[in-house]
């Protein structure tokens, strides 16, 4: 299904050649085997302008899988465990991945309730102040009403241990927390659960997230 707006999403065979391995770290370890034992991330609200969700993580379990892995990471934060077999025939995932994340919002109301959920736009190449803002206020409001955020990401970004995560292909991830007043968040990533959690700077976030978009609480 195309989007004018929103870039086509996929860990592709074909982008994986393109781009000359740009993903192949990453994709290799999601398609090699899923985690066996669901990594833990801290649920916790602190002082300070910090919180993170409880997840019960699982690993993708294939190299297209990242759309529907990463919608059940956010919805496990709530206790739900939905099937990702029964979540990729609802988001029409193929092997050429997940189409937006307008195929992503639809599915994680099923399950919370009817527009709960919203996809949110950054058109640009990268984010401007304004767009980065907003973004930073939707994790926070999301995390604070117990939600996890999903995010359609592209490119290569850096955390905050220095780690580089890179799917030039397109991938999908979960923001389960924050600290700093959301200037850091905690991101679930179902491709390698060897980096199952990792923090990022909210700028760098942004960017990863710009000509994309994500899923956020109204």
């Amino acid at each position: 299904m195309a989007t004018t707006i929103l870039r086509k999403t996929a860990l592709t065979i074909a982008a994986a050649a393109a781009t000359a391995g740009g993903i192949a770290g990453p994709a290799v370890a999601a398609h090699a085997a899923p985690a066996t034992k669901p990594a833990a991330i801290q649920a916790d609200r602190k002082p300070g302008g910090e919180r993170e969700l409880g997840v019960r993580y699982e690993a993708q379990p294939n190299f297209y899988y990242c759309g529907p892995a990463a919608a059940r990471n956010a919805l496990s934060v709530q206790g739900k465990n939905i099937d990702v077999d029964t979540m990729a025939k609802e988001m029409r995932t193929t092997e050429a991945g997940t189409n937006s994340i307008n195929d992503i919002t639809p599915v994680l109301n099923k399950e919370t309730g009817k527009d709960v959920y919203r996809s949110v736009e950054i058109t640009d190449p990268k984010a401007d102040d304004k767009q980065t803002d907003k973004l930073r206020d939707d994790i926070v409001r999301t995390v604070d009403n117990g939600h996890a955020v999903v995010a359609n990401i592209a490119g290569t970004a850096t955390d905050t241990d220095g780690t580089t995560h890179s799917f030039e292909g397109g991938h999908y991830i979960s923001i389960v927390g924050y600290r700093d007043g959301g200037d850091t968040v905690t991101i679930a990533d179902s491709a390698d659960p060897t980096q199952a959690s990792y923090r990022m700077n909210i700028d760098a976030l942004a960017d990863w997230i710009a000509t994309r978009g994500y899923s956020a609480t109204s």
